[in-house]
């Protein structure tokens, strides 16, 4: 594929290679940013930190990621696709370098900030890249593609990284993330295109940046605001974090057990934004699958926290806990769920002209 084609001759050529391999950058932020909730115990213990310290030092992770978005919508939109992806990609690598290598809850946090720097657009890069290449009707079906491939590094996290924490320690899954990352990075610097050059008036990175906050507090974009907000809320904090520790304390479950489980949760987020795109594509009610699916999302979660120690729908039955079978298939049907939140992509993609993609769907991310 031609270096200074841009994203036309790449349409010429065929998407699905660069598409794929910006994906790749979504693969590593998922294993990433989920590898907390199976190493929580002993990485609680080896920094030093209580619940809520692991809790405070993790979250940096999202704060970093959010505060990090509005700069990376602006690279997307000037400075193209490639050129963003590799320098993210370098600086996530550098972030589960630090990971692996904290001594305390200092290094971990300050690990945790450069990793969500790193991984703010490593879904923003692939969805953008299809957004500029495709039309519309392929680029909601491609949404849903890019997210359950990118959700396949939940599924590293969630057994094969449990098991090599099993082996050696919780430092050798921020390794194994950052090798991961590298690879991202030359794949990248190999198969994905040099965007077009730019025309039209030069605009100032200032203005670009306030062009982000702008379409953020847009009456157009609003909803899609407030539903992205309370669902990848969700996911960071049931596969993200809550619900290793669930399993292993709530249910007796050890560590490989406990991520057994969360792989059945991961398989259907992996499963469920093609789904989503397919379903999108038959039934044509976007707005209707977006809102039913997350209103089962919050009865699935309650349903989960009822059937814990001492939970109403434990009493009820008669047991003490609900056992880990219930709660398997719950987290099963909270991953096929969730994943209509894909939907946001192409929704936002048809509000704003294509030249505010980047800046667009990274304001909503």
């Amino acid at each position: 594929m031609p270096k200074n084609g841009g994203v036309a001759a790449a349409l010429a050529g065929g998407v699905a290679v660069p598409i794929l391999v910006l994906t790749l950058g979504h693969v590593f932020s998922n294993a990433v940013r989920t590898l907390p909730a199976v190493v929580a115990d002993v990485l609680a213990a080896d920094l030093g930190l209580s619940t809520e310290g692991l809790a405070a030092v993790t979250a940096v992770f999202p704060a970093a990621f959010a505060l990090a978005m509005v700069p990376t919508g602006v690279a997307l939109d000037r400075y193209g696709v490639r050129r963003t992806a590799l320098a993210l990609l370098a600086v996530g690598a550098v972030g589960a370098a630090l990971a692996a290598l904290a001594g305390g809850a200092a290094g971990m946090l300050l690990a945790q900030a450069v990793l969500g720097v790193g991984c703010s657009g490593m879904l923003m890069c692939p969805v953008t890249f299809a957004a500029r290449a495709l039309p519309l009707q392929r680029f909601a079906l491609w949404s849903g593609v890019i997210q359950a491939v990118g959700n396949t590094g939940m599924l590293l996290s969630a057994s094969p990284l449990a098991h090599l924490v099993e082996w050696t320690s919780w430092r050798a899954g921020f390794w194994a993330s950052a090798a991961l990352a590298v690879l991202a990075w030359a794949a990248v610097a190999a198969f994905v295109p040099e965007p077009p050059p730019h025309r039209g008036p030069r605009r100032t990175v200032w203005q670009d940046a306030r062009e982000v906050v702008s379409l953020a507090r847009s009456p157009a974009l609003r909803p899609l605001m407030v539903f992205a907000f309370a669902s990848f809320a969700a996911v960071l904090g049931v596969r993200g974090l809550w619900g290793g520790p669930w399993l292993m304390e709530a249910k007796g479950l050890g560590r490989v057990e406990a991520s057994d489980l969360l792989l059945l949760c991961t398989a259907a987020l992996t499963l469920g934004p093609a789904l989503a795109g397919v379903v999108d594509r038959l039934a044509g009610r976007r707005a209707a699958l977006m809102a039913g699916s997350h209103a089962f999302v919050a009865l699935v979660v309650l349903l989960m926290a009822a059937g814990g120690p001492g939970g109403p729908l434990a009493s009820l039955l008669g047991v003490a806990v609900l056992p880990p079978v219930f709660d398997a298939a719950l987290l099963a049907l909270f991953g096929l769920a969730i994943s209509f939140q894909v939907l946001i992509f192409p929704a936002a993609r048809a509000l704003v002209p294509a030249e505010q993609t980047g800046r667009a769907l990274s304001a909503i991310n």
